[in-house]
């Protein structure tokens, strides 16, 4: 019979998979204004081991009372950059060594499971509303979208956030 584990074996089990996740994985929000959905990217980048975060157009937004509350204490093991203009916080993930991958439903973008999300990575997403800035569209070195099945046209920026992230890691994993 299976069961839960406990604390220890959590340990183990995510030391073991992190050992496991090459390359660095950084995230740039491109104003992503709801504090919920700050907080709920923040927590699952603390829990897939995001290395950088740009936060652009938004000051703070990280300390907001709403994003700490879906947060939960995780922005303790992120690493936070400041821009007023997001084209800066792509430059700057550039100069860092990092890849820009813009997160968008475009007509340029494909598929998320086919674009090349190893190495050193960083996943630009965008406004609730309107999704990628202008600026940010000409300076990412690809774009790639979530293929969805239903009739409901996009994902809430968070849940976005959260597969591609997890699209990412796995992409680095051992083949088994």
């Amino acid at each position: 019979m299976s069961r839960s584990l406990g604390s220890t074996e959590l340990k183990r089990l995510h030391r073991e998979w992190r050992r496991q996740a090459p390359g660095k994985v950084a995230l740039l929000l491109d104003s992503v204004a709801t504090p919920y959905n700050v907080g709920s990217i923040l927590r699952t980048a603390a829990a897939m081991r995001v290395d950088d975060i740009w936060i652009c157009g938004q000051t703070a937004l990280e300390t907001h009372d709403s994003t700490q509350k879906t947060a939960l204490g995780s922005q303790r093991f992120l690493t936070f950059h400041h821009v007023e203009e997001a084209a800066s916080g792509v430059a700057e993930a550039k100069t860092a060594g990092y890849r820009v991958v813009g997160i968008e439903l475009a007509d340029q973008a494909q598929p998320i499971h086919q674009v090349d999300l190893t190495g050193s990575v960083c996943l630009a997403l965008g406004h609730e509303d309107r999704g990628l800035t202008a600026p940010v569209f000409a300076a990412v070195d690809a774009l790639a979208f979530i293929p969805q099945l239903g009739r409901i046209g996009s994902l809430n920026v968070a849940t976005a956030a959260s597969i591609a992230l997890y699209e990412t890691r796995r992409q680095a994993w051992p083949k088994a």
